[in-house]
């Protein structure tokens, strides 16, 4: 039997400080090790605890998240889950950790002290995760306001890259779209694990640092090259083609895989609705949501890729892909745009390359 993961809980609040460990301590796995009550004390038993896995606030007096985080990155390197209170700042604080190379984070409920239980499932699971992750080197990626070239008229994209992603995803779709032109002649739609109140500063923050135009989803938006459209969270993205061009389209349906957004669910629609034009993307990521229905756009005629075990995070969400025979292409992440830019290239669709009209932005 192996040695349960050794987790260090770090959290001003004398309730999360409780509550965290309880639920913990329902996995027999999982061995809590200790708490501290700021950034300062969260150092120091760091290093006489040796913990595995860290759960870190953000919002902290004294030495604040942001600053712990940057110490534990900088002297350990240890996996650090945030637990992100449900707020535009907390997004906003959240996304900056995950950049400074935390490895996910779990959101709290609004009622912390009813709901603490409803999020046990997931924080449990990404704690074995990182207590897993040998480490990813982060890419760099630019920084502030990406400069948006004065586009001509909308146009019609040449295939749908549909992309699947969950832990370790926003740095790697950051560095993905940096790496794009505004000229992308695909139109991309993104499916990442994230909740509710937290894809909007996503989005925005991608759309601050490529040159493509990123934005969350609304029911209706158009499917455009060079344009991202990220699910909101505790949504589901779904695809329709119509006579004056083709949409975007959100759905309330039940969770798929225990999740909303899915991926499966984006991926069955692009299959349905582009079928050889679709290209399918399943990157870094816990679980299996995106295998089959990368089995469907594969079934249908389109591109099916997955990145490679060693640019991922976490190997789970490819991996179940490459095992069912999904795949097509492993690729590195740094291979990814070029193989993107390769796959959507005019000259590959044939004849018209263009999918359907392109009314409007």
């Amino acid at each position: 039997m192996t040695d349960p993961v050794r987790v260090l809980v770090v959290d001003d609040s004398a309730l999360m400080r409780k509550l965290i460990p309880q639920i913990l301590a329902t996995d027999s796995s999982i061995e809590v090790v200790g708490t501290a009550m700021d950034g300062r004390f969260g150092l120091k038993k760091i290093e006489e605890l040796k913990p595995q896995v860290i759960t870190l606030d953000l919002e902290m007096p004294g030495l604040n998240g942001i600053d712990t985080l940057k110490e534990i990155m900088r002297r350990w390197k240890l996996p650090v889950i945030v637990v992100s209170s449900h707020s535009t700042a907390g997004a906003s604080i959240t996304l900056k950790a995950l950049g400074l190379g935390a490895f996910d984070f779990v959101a709290k409920p609004q009622d912390v002290s009813a709901r603490m239980p409803e999020i046990a499932a997931e924080l449990i699971s990404k704690i074995k995760a990182a207590a897993q992750c040998k480490g990813i080197a982060l890419k760099p990626v630019p920084e502030g306001i990406a400069h948006k070239p004065n586009s001509a008229a909308p146009a019609a994209p040449t295939k749908i890259v549909a992309i699947g992603v969950s832990t370790g995803g926003p740095n790697a779709l950051q560095y993905l779209f940096s790496q794009l032109p505004p000229e992308f002649p695909g139109s991309i739609l993104v499916a990442q694990h994230m909740p509710d109140g937290f894809t909007e500063m996503f989005a925005k923050r991608l759309d601050e640092t490529c040159a493509l135009r990123v934005k969350e989803a609304q029911s209706g938006d158009l499917l455009l090259a060079g344009r991202v459209l990220i699910c909101p969270g505790n949504r589901h993205l779904k695809v329709k083609r119509l006579p004056l061009g083709n949409v975007a389209v959100l759905a309330d349906e039940q969770r798929v895989n225990g999740h909303r957004p899915s991926v499966d669910v984006l991926f069955r629609s692009v299959a349905e609705e582009f079928g050889p034009q679709s290209v399918a993307v399943l990157m870094t990521g816990m679980g299996e949501d995106g295998a089959s229905g990368m089995g469907a756009i594969r079934a249908a005629g389109g591109i099916t890729i997955a990145q490679s075990e060693e640019s991922c995070v976490v190997f789970g969400m490819p991996k179940a892909a490459i095992e069912r025979g999904y795949v097509s292409r492993v690729v590195d992440l740094e291979a990814l745009p070029n193989t993107l830019q390769a796959q959507c290239a005019p000259e590959r669709a044939g004849g018209d390359s263009s999918i359907g009209r392109a009314n409007s932005a």
